[in-house]
């Protein structure tokens, strides 16, 4: 299976040479590759990328395996690495990484290395690869998304990290009979990152709203309207930070930060949860802090959230809920456009250890234009 190049759109795939040392080592020392290529030494050195080309290659090709620079079709520029191992060669299958350099990223080049390794792999007798990426690295499912891969799940602690312990993966894979175009996304990026009518913005929940979550999410009455009703540990609001866009591009559910639009501060959360897709029924839920409470903020998140739901998703009937007692959130749902359609009793956990009942309300498209 070993070629001297593969031709792809963009990307030629070629031996490494030695005179690619240097470049691999940058490469490898990047603090996103050093990030997410766990098994790669820190930090790594020319020498070791002398070796690794002259050794460690010839040694994946020998196990069934394959290993390429990713290079400019032009300029033979090193841009990354592609390749796959861990080959089942009774089942046809193995597993598909790559890196890129950050001096040739978001131009495409992953997506590219990765289809035209993926094609070269499944002409030469391949039937199944997988790529195995990271919670937080949602560049590295884009890219999987990009290159023809379904999401399959989540492989739990299959990654040792270099703390010691262990992370959970998220698994995707690409058949030799699937057709390689891009996989259609549930949930499509906000237009321009953002939505806002000028008085509240919502954008995707991230990283960096750890500190603002924690303090939304241990409100009491915050606490006492969540499901469960229990305040979340530090480790669960980190995942849902550093995990949101993974849940985004999987089409499960969509987290977002309501800003007050004039000053930027962050006010409340509102979530959409794709929970029904073959039905195109999902729900909706919010929090706000105390300081920006009666003034307007969730009724204008809500709408906004709607309007893109309606307008982008294949969702045609938005549901939310509110406690019987909770008159507050009941009015902000009328104001939006919802109308009251369903009392159910004991529908949800309620603190300690009982039920509650739950008010359900329904919003459809032309409830929401009219």
């Amino acid at each position: 299976m070993r070629s001297a190049e593969i031709n792809g759109e963009g990307v030629r795939l070629r031996a490494f040479r030695p005179e690619d040392a240097e470049a691999l080592a940058e490469g490898y020392n990047d603090q996103m590759s050093q990030r997410f290529l766990t098994v790669v030494p820190s930090p790594f050195t020319v020498a070791q990328a002398e070796t690794f080309i002259v050794e460690r290659i010839d040694s994946l090709f020998a196990e069934g395996g394959a290993f390429y620079a990713v290079a400019d079709p032009e300029t033979d520029e090193l841009l990354g690495g592609v390749g796959f191992d861990k080959a089942v060669p009774s089942r046809g299958q193995a597993e598909i990484g790559y890196w890129v350099g950050p001096w040739a990223r978001g131009c495409g080049v992953a997506t590219a290395a990765v289809r035209t390794m993926s094609a070269h792999a499944f002409k030469h007798g391949l039937h199944r690869l997988e790529l195995v990426t990271h919670w937080d690295n949602p560049v590295s499912q884009r890219v999987a998304l990009a290159a023809g891969y379904q999401r399959e799940g989540v492989r739990r602690g299959a990654q040792p990290n270099r703390d010691g312990g262990r992370d959970d993966m998220l698994a995707f894979a690409r058949l030799a009979s699937d057709d390689g175009e891009a996989v259609p996304r549930l949930l499509p990026d906000l237009p321009g990152g953002e939505l806002t009518d000028g008085v509240v913005r919502l954008r995707p929940l991230g990283p960096g709203d750890t500190a603002f979550l924690t303090e939304l999410r241990s409100l009491p009455d915050v606490v006492n309207t969540s499901v469960p009703p229990v305040p979340p540990t530090p480790e669960k609001i980190r995942q849902r930070c550093f995990w949101a866009e993974a849940h985004w591009l999987a089409g499960t559910r969509a987290d977002l930060v309501i800003e007050d639009a004039v000053t930027g501060e962050p006010a409340g959360d509102i979530g959409l949860f794709n929970d029904e897709p073959v039905t195109g029924q999902a729900m909706i839920g919010y929090s706000m802090l105390p300081a920006f409470r009666g003034r307007g903020f969730p009724t204008r998140a809500a709408q906004l959230l709607s309007l893109w739901v309606f307008a982008e998703t294949g969702v045609a009937r938005l549901i939310a809920g509110a406690l019987p007692t909770n008159k507050g959130s009941q009015r902000v749902l009328e104001k939006a456009g919802f109308r009251q359609e369903a009392y159910l009793r004991s529908r949800l956990p309620g603190p300690d250890g009982g039920r509650v009942d739950d008010v359900q309300y329904v919003l459809l498209a032309e409830d929401l234009l009219r």
